[in-house]
């Protein structure tokens, strides 16, 4: 161990004073941001007829819920496969048949209260339990987290550049803004694409972290599995809408609310999504149909799976024992380098907690 002299702990006293700068700022902005959006929308719903909402909600047709509940259930589907990509990506071998409800289970947990109950902690618990060592989870979990953002990317990217998205003009932000972000985020999903394709280079580091790059095929996979997820969540929206908000519209809209979920932070994005949806729309649609949508969409998408996923999970874990006894006869789940790989430097004796690589 080398001795720190006086100039290099002023050096981390700065940063750790700008980080903590930093924390405090963005603690500020995302209270900002939650109070904005809880005045916008009680502005937006303070003269809400609630019984027209009731109404419009018994209004739906059996094959509209139908519909909505299969492009649904399709949804899942492509984002639980994420995971699949994640097994090919560090070569673990769990089956599809563990994997599939695993990341279900994640995923309905990861939307209705947030990433680290249900991303994080749950995926956690539930590999490990399954045999999989920290190191391979956390590349699963990476890989997974970097594919639903590719697809955004790629999904916002194209509707923003070529202009579908008209936000009010008291929002600030005009068309020309978007298509130039829209530029940009397509430019950063061609750049990804083509270091998969054409870098020599297949690993780097960046503090701690081992970032390596998936080969073209799997990041192919990855564009297209997420692309299609964040289309059919747009989808799901439409059908249960009025006929007077265009497909793209829609898509556009809660690309946008996906933005402002993010920096509020708030589990499920509740509230913020149906600010954005009632504040861009409430001029061409009335209120309570927009309310009644949002509504039928949380229900079909959020808490009918969140119910499922309760049973699922408790359900695995009474499988959980056969799984692990079956894989103790077979041979250890080796650990393949994959997405993220946390290195230590000064660690010079074996730890049970992390891997060797």
């Amino acid at each position: 161990m080398t001795r720190k002299e006086p100039e290099d702990y002023f050096a981390l006293a700065q940063r750790d004073e700008q980080h903590r700068h930093w924390k405090l700022a963005k603690r500020v902005l995302t209270l900002v941001f939650f109070v904005a959006v809880a005045v916008l929308l009680f502005m937006l719903v303070d003269n809400l007829n609630w019984l027209e909402v009731k109404q419009a909600l018994r209004a739906y047709e059996r094959e509209t819920l139908v519909t909505a509940l299969a492009v649904a259930l399709v949804s899942y589907i492509a984002f639980s496969s994420y995971d699949l990509l994640g097994r090919a990506y560090t070569g673990h071998p769990l089956p599809v048949r563990q994997i599939l409800p695993v990341a279900f289970v994640c995923y309905a947990f990861n939307l209705n209260l947030s990433s680290w109950i249900g991303g994080v902690a749950m995926r956690y618990r539930l590999y490990s339990r399954l045999g999989l060592r920290v190191a391979t989870i956390t590349r699963v979990l990476s890989l997974s987290v970097f594919t639903n953002s590719l697809g955004y990317i790629i999904v916002a990217g194209f509707i923003f550049s070529v202009g579908w998205v008209k936000l009010p003009a008291s929002w600030g932000v005009t068309t020309g803004v978007l298509q130039i972000v829209g530029a940009l985020m397509l430019m950063v999903a061609a750049g990804y694409l083509l270091l998969c394709q054409f870098s020599s280079r297949r690993s780097w580091y960046w503090s701690t972290h081992e970032i390596t790059l998936p080969g073209i095929r799997l990041a192919l996979a990855q564009a297209g599995l997420s692309t299609l997820n964040w289309l059919l969540m747009a989808w799901l929206i439409f059908i249960l809408l009025p006929d007077a908000v265009s497909y793209s519209a829609v898509l556009g809209i809660l690309l946008i609310s996906g933005i402002a979920g993010m920096i509020a932070q708030i589990p499920a994005g509740l509230g913020v999504l149906e600010a954005v949806f009632i504040g861009i729309l409430h001029h061409q649609l009335p209120t309570a149909s927009i309310v009644a949508a949002l509504i039928a969409y949380r229900v079909i998408y959020f808490l009918l799976p969140l119910m499922i996923a309760c049973v699922v999970y408790v359900v695995l874990e009474g499988k959980v024992w056969h799984w692990q006894r079956r894989a103790g006869q077979s041979d250890p789940v080796q650990d393949i380098p994959g997405v993220i790989v946390i290195r230590k430097a000064t660690d010079h004796h074996p730890n049970p907690l992390h891997e060797k690589h």
